[in-house]
Order: C-alpha cells, then structure tokens, then sequence
C-alpha cells in the first residue's frame, strides 16, 4: 500500500514538472518562407509558433505583442527558422539594395529566392570586334541573396535560352560599379556560393 502510495505521488510530481514545462513556452515568430535583406518585414511574412527557450528567449523575435511597424530583413532566415533578433532592424540599418541583373537562363535554373549566390561579371574587350569578346570574368559580389526570379506558370520565363531578369540584394556601395560595367556590354553570370547548394539558403 505504501508503495501504491509513493508512486501516485511520484506521478502527479511528475505530471506536475510537465504542465509546468509546458506553460513555460513562449509564443516567438519563424519565418513563412525564406527572407532576404533589405526587405520589409511583416506578419504575412512570419508564423508564430510555441516554443521553449528558456534564457534564450530574448535571441529572438518575439510574438507576444505582435509585430511592431518600419521592421527591415537585415540578413538571412531561413523558411521554418526561428527569427533572430539580429536579423531585424530600421531601414537607416539596412547595408543592401535590390539590384536586378540581366543573366544567362542556364545560371537562374537552381536558384529559388533566398539562394546565396556569387555574382560574376565578364567586361567587354574594347578592343575586340564581335558582340563576344570579354575580358574574363571577375568576382564582383560574393554570397548576396536571390530576392526574386522570373516566373509564369511554368516556372522560368520564356522558353530554356536567353537571359533572364534576376534580383539580388547587393551592397549599396558596390551597385553603381556594377551598373556601370554592364551598361558597357559586360554579362553577369550567377553561380550559387558554396554551402548554398543551388536553392534557398
């Protein structure tokens, strides 16, 4: 009988320790799909989801009073991942812009939005004759992210061949040399950056 006794009590301790654990959950955000830099933040773009994190809780963007307004990506989350705090700021915080880049179709394939990808651009030889001849390539952006690609209903615009129009977010600072370069003949190809496997990052 008093072993009955010891392991009711020790059950309703230990159900006691798991209601306990359970209320101790705090409803923080994760991200809908992925999110690249220097866009706008808002609630379609987050889930709330119930978690535990204990001390960590304030790593994070939290749920409870919901999401305040003028918030900017300013780096990468993953779809699914919790919301660093870190990853989140004012506009004045915000180092990137969208620059859309003209790319051979064969580069975009791979690529979904959120991929990281290395930005290479082949200037124009001035003193060859002929719409091809370049330089050689140069590295010009190194592991910015996709924030959109072309579509229809089909997935790329248009048929396999061609270029196509593809948007990364680029530092401010390097964005008029790029502009400038490609206004001079240069081709842009993009090639995912390593870790990135070819989709979202």
């Amino acid at each position: 009988m008093l072993i009955g006794l010891v392991l009711v009590l020790t059950s309703v301790v230990v159900g006691s320790t798991v209601v306990a654990a359970a209320d101790d959950r705090t409803a923080m955000y994760a991200a809908r799909e992925a999110l690249v830099p220097g866009r706008p933040l808002t609630e379609d773009d987050l889930v709330r989801v119930d978690v535990q994190l204990g001390s960590q809780r304030d790593r994070y963007l939290s749920a409870g009073s919901g999401l305040a307004p003028d918030h900017y990506v300013l780096r990468e989350v993953a779809a699914g991942e919790l919301v660093p705090a870190v990853a989140v700021g004012s506009l004045d915080q915000v180092a990137v812009q969208a620059l859309t880049l003209s790319v051979d179709a064969g580069s975009v394939a791979a690529l979904t939005v959120g991929s990281r990808v290395d930005v290479y651009v082949n200037p124009a030889d001035p003193r060859a004759t002929g719409n091809d001849a370049f330089t050689g390539p140069v590295l010009a952006l190194e592991g910015v992210s996709v924030a959109s690609l072309p579509k229809t209903s089909g997935g790329l615009s248009g048929g396999a061949g061609g270029d196509r129009p593809v948007q990364v977010m680029a530092p401010k600072d390097r964005i008029k040399d790029i502009i400038g370069k490609v206004d001079d003949g240069a081709r842009v190809t993009l090639v995912p950056a390593p870790g990135s496997g070819g989709g979202g990052s």
